[in-house]
């Protein structure tokens, strides 16, 4: 796979809401067709997390979704013992879809499937990826990337018991730009039990900043904030385009992180 489709797959999945159907997680994002002019106002509430860099800036107001994960059914990391005891590989498929219970054309198979074939995608050119399937390869995996230099880990959190999924929030403080020489984004796939798909760049063209923001409905995120700086090798019809508007290389494209999703950096 070329590293462009790599790349704009990897942001698609970052923005795909899970929900817990049976023992594994279904993808439900939708995307309506290009011919709808009113992009923003056509494409699922859960994929509104886009924004341009210049929208960070105290005050400003725009709608954001966040799912919770007090929204479906906990999930944790294995410890090694318990993930070492369950193959994870796309050519053991027919065997973990008997071991789960799910049907060869259920649209957990599906989803099973992609997150494999991701996670067996090998890095190419600056870009680096890996999954982990439990704690301590979490942590041997990042602490590999960052050798002797201890990293710091970021994470969205909600802090509100009666969250919202979609509404207007507004920036209640000034955007905090954190600095940092190596980044590392660590998402949640659609798995039976968790899994990140982790990956960075080497000379990252990335920044991230910590923003806290305040709902319609008077709750308060504590977020994290990541934007990309180079967008040239971004398929053109990414779901980024059809809400700012632009194309590959035209601009910036920031988004936020997930609830359950971390971003290591040093």
């Amino acid at each position: 796979m070329a590293l462009t489709s790599t790349v704009v797959f990897i942001y698609a999945l970052l923005l795909l809401q899970f929900s817990l159907g049976s023992k594994a997680l279904e993808i439900n994002a939708v995307v309506k067709p290009k011919g709808d002019q009113d992009g923003y106002q056509s494409l699922d509430p859960s994929l509104k997390v886009f924004f341009k860099v210049t929208d960070l800036y105290l005050g400003k107001t725009m709608p954001i979704y966040f799912a919770s994960d007090r929204d479906s059914v906990p999930t944790r990391l294995l410890s090694r013992e318990e993930a070492d005891s369950i193959p994870f590989s796309s050519s053991k498929l027919p065997y973990l879809l008997e071991y789960f219970s799910f049907s060869n054309t259920s649209p957990q198979a599906k989803a099973m499937e992609t997150t494999l074939k991701q996670c067996e995608l090998k890095s190419q050119g600056n870009e680096f990826n890996f999954c982990v399937t439990s704690l301590e390869s979490m942590l041997e995996k990042t602490r590999h990337f960052f050798g002797t230099v201890k990293p710091n880990v970021l994470t969205t959190k909600i802090l509100s018991s009666n969250h919202t999924l979609f509404q207007n929030y507004t920036f209640v403080e000034k955007p905090l730009e954190i600095h940092a020489s190596k980044v590392v984004a660590c998402h949640t796939m659609a798995y039976p039990y968790m899994v990140y798909y982790c990956h960075g760049h080497k000379g990252h063209m990335n920044r991230v900043f910590k923003i806290v923001l305040g709902g319609e409905n008077k709750e308060r995120v504590e977020a994290v904030a990541v934007c990309h700086m180079d967008t040239s090798t971004w398929d053109r019809d990414h779901v980024a385009f059809r809400i700012l508007g632009g194309g590959p290389g035209t601009s910036p494209v920031c988004h936020v992180l997930p609830v359950d999703n971390l971003l290591w950096f040093a």
